[in-house]
């Protein structure tokens, strides 16, 4: 897994198919055989490439054990400029793509090919360019780099409205503007991506729950299913023999 603060691409274990509501943009791609998507309860597609939209509800399931997976933080991104593929919904014919991701994919699994990788160089590796920015005001751009060096942390939103001189009424509508979602729902899925940085654990869940803000070990399990489908147990447990190429975040 190569993880920066604001992208995630993921080679490994898929998982038995379940509902979950993740806060990026997310393509799926088949390493052999197929995949199979549906959105918010929907008919189920076959296809080699899937596209989920952050927020939506969904279940993914493949022929094969393995994946390969993308996630793009939406706030980042234009999403009216963004390529086809990526404003794509469920099942997208990209085979051309697929075998680009497959390629990347060996490469960085080879001996030595994650040796010095930058955050920068994500776009460039599967994208071929830089995706285009998102021009942010920039009072809920401070806002958003703070829970980014900071998923852990427990910032209420009154508090973040104060930082940044604004009243909580015009904080919480400004703050939904310009990234789309509220920034409660951006604060959880957040906090729930931050375990991704922990999935080498050795700590007890309890403790990796109150680690990254949690109030108890319950609303932990809880949050985490909701978000990944899995139990963070499963996570954890799935991703012992993972490796890691992490940006990760300040503590």
């Amino acid at each position: 897994m190569w993880i920066t603060k604001d992208r995630v691409f993921y080679a490994g274990l898929l998982g038995s198919p379940s509902m979950q509501t993740q806060g990026s943009i997310i393509v799926y791609v088949a390493i052999d055989g197929r995949l199979r998507v549906r959105l918010g309860g929907g008919e189920w597609h076959s296809t080699e490439v899937a596209v989920v939209q952050p927020y939506v509800p969904y279940e993914i399931a493949c022929e094969g054990r393995n994946v390969l997976n993308i996630l793009v933080e939406p706030e980042t991104v234009d999403a009216s400029r963004l390529p086809p593929l990526l404003r794509g919904s469920g099942a997208v014919h990209a085979p051309g793509f697929a075998a680009h991701v497959r390629e990347v994919h060996g490469r960085l699994a080879s001996p030595g090919g994650a040796l010095a990788l930058r955050p920068c160089d994500f776009d460039l590796a599967f994208f071929g360019a830089p995706l285009p920015a998102r021009p942010l005001d920039r009072r809920i751009a401070t806002v958003l780099d703070g829970i980014k060096n900071d998923p852990f942390g427990t910032a209420a939103s009154d508090e973040c409205a104060s930082r940044v001189n604004l009243s909580i009424s015009r904080f919480r509508h400004l703050f939904k503007e310009e990234v789309g979602v509220s920034f409660r729902n951006v604060r959880a899925w957040k906090r729930a991506r931050s375990l991704l940085h922990r999935v080498h654990t050795v700590d007890s869940l309890v403790n990796v729950a109150l680690d990254i803000g949690y109030p108890d070990s319950t609303h932990f399990s809880h949050s985490i299913r909701q978000v990944y489908g899995l139990r963070p147990k499963d996570i954890i447990a799935g991703s012992r023999k993972l490796r890691i190429i992490a940006q990760a975040p300040a503590l």
